[in-house]
């Protein structure tokens, strides 16, 4: 008898039993993988020599790494998915045991499994885990399902490579996905917004509607295009008209100094790696840079002044363009560029106006949040382990944070060591509805840099004080805030916000004179409204509009000519029928000076939720 059936037959197998109160993402999580242990099995039916490596569950889904005698293709998963299927509808048994290391080194060896012996090699525990369904047995710590009747609504995806252990100067294996849902409505509602994933991409949605581009002899920085700076600009007036009214005031400042800016700030010791640096002149070294955010200069700003505590909040906001030095491999489209606008404000006060003005703050971006309709969790970051400044005060400027949040009783959780090196912050997490994640706004409180840069104020005793200072951005970064936009709505994007709002349709030719007329009253309107000639079908015509996702077509013939109006197709509502010209350009109108939300999107966040999530989610 071989040594390991002989090793196996002395084993007490118990039967895996799942506890019934799980929450929904730990009953994913068996139910992934199991799936994986479900496929690994299958694939060694196709090939018992399969040489099993590891076979985790992940994100959304799970995979399998391993060795086989031939390269896999994506026309090889129908037939492991058949075979899995008849494995799940045997609805097998999960069972554990345990096995002394030697003995399973013993096991595994004799199976030939090399990355399962590897893995035994590096337990430094007496014994190791076990898991079974069916004949099919795997080292594996857990946890699992109870039976693989759950693992039902799977659906493998992908194949690719993948050197073990992430080395590459190690063998080289093919990973298998897959992704596995507790319902078929779920994993066909995952498969759809796999789909979509690849329709949203901001990066395609940015050509598809002649938004932005980018060039490689430029990377990591967009072009901007007439449709797409209309859309940034009409971002930055939502952004400046709020700021007017809170009682911000707007400066602008350059964008290339001297180290020593940086030096004073903390930047040039914490920050020089991301930095574009510049030598001046015949300086045989760098001695200047591109600045990578706006507070130092601010800081400059403040100090061109004395300042009375009468003054005080001084709110200071400043949309300059920044520049950092991404790594190449991080860029992505928008959302990860080297050049990009924040819509940054600096906040000079007294130490005890910090609660009621992060109050305020957090209304502000309650209320340019809610034009978008979006979802966000609070983050409360701590001090980093590299820091800058006195534990002391580290230790007030928490306490102010956590003050203001339970002012406005906001949920939120604690990053430990999340700050920045100057000062906590508050992280405002925006959820899109592909159910995804963006830290987008932020809160900090500075005790250190007006420190550093000697910044005061005449106290009401008209003694000097040092101010704090509250860096805030609500955007965050513009690029990727619209990024995140484009993805959120598909490319259809708000009628205010879109960067054309009209299209004028003539029918047919010689129907242009009574267009142009419908067009110029659009313009006079105050919209952006454009007409697009009968140079083609009207059929092809509406259909590229459609895909530009413009949220208003005008059609006019003959008869609408001769009535004064015109037939009205909205992309979200399709056929409206005939109105009268003015009627239709009211609406517009009130839609534009509200800043109305008119648009619904497919939103999948259901599809990502956590038990948990509901509790500190906020929408408006």
């Amino acid at each position: 008898m071989p040594v390991a059936n002989e090793i196996l037959q002395g084993l007490e197998w118990q039967a895996n039993e799942a506890p019934q109160d799980l929450p929904r993402q730990e009953r994913l999580r068996r139910i992934r993988h199991s799936a994986s242990h479900v496929m690994a099995q299958a694939v060694r039916e196709v090939f018992p020599d399969a040489k099993l490596a590891i076979g985790p569950p992940i994100e959304n889904g799970f995979y399998y790494d391993m060795e086989l005698p031939r390269a896999l293709t994506e026309a090889d998963l129908p037939e492991i998915e058949k075979r899995m299927r008849k494995i799940v509808a045997r609805d097998p048994q999960f069972y554990r045991s345990t096995l002394e290391r030697e003995r399973a080194l013993e096991v595994f060896r004799e199976w030939n499994q090399p990355y399962k012996v590897e893995l035994i090699e590096g337990i430094k525990d007496p014994a190791v885990s076990l898991y079974k369904q069916d004949r099919f047995i795997d080292l594996c710590a857990g946890p699992h399902v109870t039976k693989g009747g759950v693992c039902g609504s799977f659906k493998l995806l992908s194949v690719a490579g993948a050197y073990w252990r992430g080395d590459e100067h190690r063998q080289m294996l093919q990973r298998i996905y897959g992704t596995a849902w507790e319902t078929e409505a779920e994993l066909n509602e995952y498969l759809q917004f796999l789909e979509d994933s690849k329709a949203r991409d901001h990066r395609k949605l940015g050509q598809q509607l002649d938004l932005f581009s980018f060039h490689p002899w430029s990377g990591g920085c967009p072009f901007w295009h007439p449709r797409g700076l209309v859309v940034r600009e009409e971002l930055r007036r939502l952004w400046r008209e709020t700021h007017k009214k809170a009682g911000y005031i707007e400066i602008l400042n350059p964008v290339l100094y001297r180290k020593e800016l940086f030096e004073t700030s903390g930047h040039w010791e914490h920050f020089q790696k991301d930095m574009f640096l510049v030598r001046e002149g015949e300086e045989p070294e760098a001695n200047m840079a591109l600045k990578p955010m706006n507070c130092p200069d601010t800081m400059l700003y403040y100090k061109t002044r004395q300042h009375s505590y009468r003054e005080l909040p001084l709110r200071i906001s400043q949309g300059q363009l920044l520049h950092r030095n991404e790594p190449v491999g991080a860029l992505h489209g928008l959302m990860r560029a080297r050049v990009f606008s924040q819509d940054d404000a600096h906040i000079y006060l007294h130490e005890d106006q910090i609660q009621d003005e992060i109050v305020r703050v957090m209304e502000l971006l309650k209320l340019i949040y809610s034009f978008f309709g979006l979802r966000y969790t609070v983050t409360l970051s701590t001090k980093p382990e590299k820091a800058m400044g006195e534990s002391e005060l580290w230790e007030k400027a928490e306490a102010g944070l956590r003050q203001a949040l339970d002012t406005l009783k906001l949920p939120y959780t604690v990053d430990a060591g999340g700050g920045a090196f100057y000062g906590p912050k508050i992280d405002v997490m925006v959820h899109d509805s592909m159910g995804r994640q963006w830290q987008c706004g932020t809160v900090q409180i500075d005790f250190n840099q007006p420190r550093r840069f000697e910044l005061e104020f005449t106290d009401r005793d008209n003694q000097p004080r040092t101010p704090v200072v509250i860096h805030r951005a609500l955007f965050g970064s513009v690029e990727r805030f619209l990024g995140i936009l484009l993805e959120h709505f598909a490319g259809a994007l708000p009628t205010w916000l879109a960067p054309v709002q009209v299209m004028v349709l003539p029918i047919a030719e010689g129907q242009d004179a009574y267009a142009r007329q419908v067009l110029e009253q659009l313009e006079a309107a105050g919209l952006r409204a454009e007409m697009m000639p009968a140079e083609s079908k009207i059929s092809y015509r509406i259909r590229d509009a459609e895909l530009h996702k413009i949220p208003y077509m005008l059609v006019v013939g003959k008869r609408e000519a001769e009535a004064g109006t015109v037939a009205v197709r909205t992309y979200q509502e399709k056929d409206r029928g005939v109105m009268a010209l003015a009627a239709v350009t009211e609406e517009i109108v009130k839609k534009n000076r509200e800043r109305s939300l008119d648009v619904s999107v497919k939103d999948y966040s259901a599809l990502f939720r956590t038990e948990a999530a509901g509790d500190a989610e906020m929408k408006y």
